[in-house]
């Protein structure tokens, strides 16, 4: 038996979930486009990216596993066609269009982000760095960006964790995707106010950005297209930029030297948020579909199959960084796959990225320290690498 045949692809294994790095440099060494669970499985930074960048990979999952089990007229199936996340062209060249010109500015939002994590900070000296601080901001980060009632915001994060199932349709079992169907209606009826208002009297709010956006030809997204870019928003956005508070809070505690020396120069917080992105990806993986006949790393694929792109495994590839598997926040990270590449890189990747840094820069400030309590990964997902437990006791100097 081969090295390659002995190596066995499991990411629902609690050993991979706690470590996926070792598996992944087996892979790539041994069997970089390597086939599992009825998927093409890539390892390589350059088989991954090849794939995020060639257009003929379609990222519209949702609607071949989700709508034989609803209703044709079903909501949720229009936002599988209708969404940035789940679209290829031409369709998703007018989506993007439109709402490239809401997600500007985003370097003005920082005073928020600062009053709303010094406030996160302040509540108390000794707690879980993960549902006392990284899960709560990116939701009210979004929340006030989009200026949402408070009886709408209150309800959004529960709505969120359940609509965020559509990112893995492949586990959405009967009573999976009912509930889903149900909360979108929800989530949707309760937007639709909020958008009437904000085209009646607009704001500088990101849903009267996303209302008022018109290309030169005088196209529009309509209401149903706002609210559901609203709504991806929170699915894309929250446990990705949850997930990579804290990974870079853990990395930072497994590596003192590295935060003695963001403590010394906290103007390398950003360069830590982007490392902690290339060294613990939060979002692991992504797939795309081959929608023809062709080669990855002269494997054979054909139209149809599925492909699951490891960009955690591709962001640690040594043919790209020098000594991957170690962290710090003075390497160029240039090439890193952790928000994507081509049509589809992450629209909110970079206010992901503000959240992290005024994290990181707070903390530089007050000294933080793991307490002796067992670590909590996630595991609802298998796509996101994140905690959900990080007991720590915070301070000041």
């Amino acid at each position: 038996m081969t090295t390659a045949a002995r190596i066995r692809f499991n990411p629902f294994d609690a050993g991979f979930r706690r470590d996926p790095y070792p598996l992944y440099h087996r892979l790539r060494d041994a069997d970089p486009v390597h086939r599992a669970l009825g998927m093409w499985v890539l390892t390589r930074h350059a088989d991954v990216r090849e794939v995020l960048r060639d257009r003929t990979f379609s990222a519209g999952l949702i609607p071949a596993q989700v709508e034989r089990r609803v209703d044709p007229g079903a909501r949720i199936v229009r936002l599988g066609r209708a969404s940035l996340v789940f679209t290829d062209n031409p369709e998703h060249a007018r989506l993007r269009g439109l709402v490239n010109r809401a997600f500007t500015g985003v370097a003005e939002l920082r005073p928020v982000v600062e009053g709303i994590t010094d406030g996160l900070l302040d509540a108390g000296p000794v707690g879980d760095a993960v549902a006392d601080l990284a899960d709560p901001l990116p939701v009210r980060v979004l929340g006030a960006w989009m200026a949402l009632p408070a009886d709408v915001a209150g309800r959004v994060a529960a709505w969120t964790h359940d609509i965020r199932f559509l990112l893995e349709p492949g586990l959405m079992k009967g009573d999976d995707v009912e509930r889903v169907t149900r909360v979108l209606d929800e989530f949707v009826l309760a937007l639709e106010p909020v958008i009437t208002d904000r085209r009646r009297r607009p704001g500088d709010d990101l849903i009267s950005r996303l209302a008022a956006a018109r290309t030169g030809g005088g196209d529009r997204l309509t209401d149903e297209e706002v609210a559901f870019v609203a709504i991806m928003s929170f699915v894309a956005g929250h446990e990705t930029t949850t997930s990579l508070i804290g990974n870079a809070l853990l990395a930072l505690l497994r590596h003192p030297a590295q935060a003695d020396l963001l403590r010394e120069r906290p103007e390398l917080a950003g360069a830590a948020v982007r490392e902690t992105l290339r060294h613990d990806s939060p979002l692991q993986m992504t797939k795309r579909l081959a929608t023809r006949d062709g080669t990855i790393g002269g494997r054979t694929v054909a139209a149809g199959e599925v492909i699951l792109l490891c960009l955690g495994a591709a962001n640690r590839d040594p043919a790209v960084f020098a000594d991957p598997d170690a962290f710090d926040i003075t390497r160029d990270t240039t090439g890193h796959v952790a928000l994507g590449d081509g049509l589809h890189g992450c629209l909110g990747g970079q206010l992901a990225q503000l959240q992290a840094q005024v994290v990181l820069e707070r903390l530089a400030s007050r000294p933080f320290r793991l307490r002796d309590e067992p670590l909590q990964w996630q595991t609802h997902s298998q796509i996101v690498r994140g905690l959900t437990r990080l007991p720590v006791t915070w301070g000041s100097v």
